[in-house]
């Protein structure tokens, strides 16, 4: 059973007890990420994320990884466009530990600023690794063109100039603006006692500032974007998006089953079509991502340099015979039984539980139980797939990102 609540310092902590388990993930989620950054400080949400693990003023950085050993845990984080997110996974015996160190990280982080510049180095050499990996750099690239004019357009990672640019007292005003208690919920699941977990971060959490302030944002009109990136490799990397549905959605489940059955499993059209059937591609798939206020669909290959125009029209023909003849009964019953097994397939871990009680409780306040998702997936219609068709069979709406050896003009194969 699923139990929210709000702790008496106005943080929310969501919590599912499995007493049969003898593990329990702990998570703190903040929502916090690039979507609440500026041009200037872009990339603190996840230099924020990685400072957290260099030290507070009552561990070192080797202190803490020593700490969640000793503890038998798996600690990380992790930054997205609309949350940040610090777990630790352990014995169940061990929980009052992992919560002691996490807590620990989240309030008493020195920011050394000798640490800091240290870090800045390491997430240096992890923009480079984005770009050493072009189908990456493509998916970061088409969410820009996408999202061009909004706040989801804004880069997760930084850029070393504005990374450059963050200061110790940068991160402590962002921390007190945006790690506030009305923006934070604790997701906990596994094997624990509630009243005593609540107690426990009840009385730690109180030193954060009480209220992040709003925002507005006003949202640009989507049109298409495009760019082409030349970089000497030796496949050429094709990224199509253009705007989705939000997490909220009453048609979300229906673009989700669609994208399955578009592109998100080997039996997918745009695999058999653009691989099996073509041969013009070795990794070929769709993906549909939402957040709170929108989402995007994107359709990805990689392919050589001088099949880009042949890999573009296969994608276009399956695009086409979407719009004309729609997708199948059988297609549909397929895609609701992957989807279906795919989300109990990640529920059947403690993190996996974690996860998706606290994204939820943290963007949607709201928790589904696993009855309510399977029933809003099984009760998708043709008449729903056929709607959501409409808004991702125009090829002419997608913007694009080419990343390849040449120069090609990609808004006009795309447009003509």
């Amino acid at each position: 059973m699923i139990i929210n609540k709000k702790l008496n310092c106005g943080v929310r902590i969501v919590m599912e007890e499995i007493p049969y388990v003898q593990s329990v993930s702990v998570g703190i989620w903040v929502k916090a990420g690039s979507v609440d950054e500026t041009a200037k400080n872009s990339g603190i949400s996840h230099f924020i994320e990685h400072m957290l693990f260099k030290g507070t003023e009552n561990r070192s950085a080797k202190k803490i990884a020593e700490d969640v050993d000793k503890i038998g845990g798996q600690i990380n984080a992790f930054t997205g466009k609309e949350a940040t997110c610090y777990y630790l996974k352990t014995l169940a015996s061990n929980v009052d530990k992992a919560a002691d160190i996490l807590i620990d990280m989240f309030i008493h982080s020195k920011f050394d600023e000798e640490e800091m510049e240290k870090e800045k180095r390491v997430v240096y050499e992890e923009i480079k690794m984005i770009e050493d990996s072009p189908e990456d750099d493509a998916h970061d690239i088409i969410s820009e063109l996408v999202f061009k004019g909004n706040p989801l357009a804004k880069s997760i990672i930084g850029t070393p100039k504005s990374l450059q640019g963050i200061t110790r007292n940068t991160i402590k005003k962002y921390i007190s603006e945006e790690y506030t208690r009305d923006n934070i919920v604790i997701s906990i699941c596994g094997n624990f006692d509630q009243e005593h977990i609540c107690e426990l971060f009840d009385c730690k959490l109180m030193e954060l500032n009480g209220n992040k302030t709003s925002k507005n944002y006003e949202e640009a009109p989507y049109q298409p974007n495009y760019k082409v990136k030349v970089k000497d490799i030796e496949q050429s990397h094709i990224c199509l998006g253009l705007k989705g549905l939000a997490l909220d959605d009453g048609r979300y489940y229906s673009l989700v089953l669609l994208n399955n059955i578009m592109g998100g499993s080997m039996s997918s059209r745009l695999f058999q079509n653009i691989r099996e059937e073509k041969g013009l591609a070795y990794s070929v798939y769709s993906m549909s991502s939402s957040f709170s206020n929108t989402g995007y669909f994107n359709i990805y290959a990689g392919v050589s340099h001088d099949k880009i125009k042949d890999a573009l029209r296969g994608i276009q023909d399956e695009l086409n015979l979407l719009k004309k003849g729609g997708v199948t009964a059988e297609e549909l019953e397929t895609a609701k039984e992957q989807l279906k097994g795919n989300y109990i397939f990640s529920l059947e871990n403690v993190n996996g539980r974690m996860f998706s009680i606290g994204k939820n409780m943290l963007l949607m306040d709201k928790i589904y139980t696993v009855e309510e998702v399977m029933a809003s997936i099984d009760a998708v219609t043709m008449d729903e797939i056929r709607e959501v068709s409409d808004m991702v069979t125009e090829i002419h709406n997608y913007s694009g990102i080419l990343i390849g050896r040449n120069k090609v003009d990609l808004k006009k194969i795309i447009q003509s």
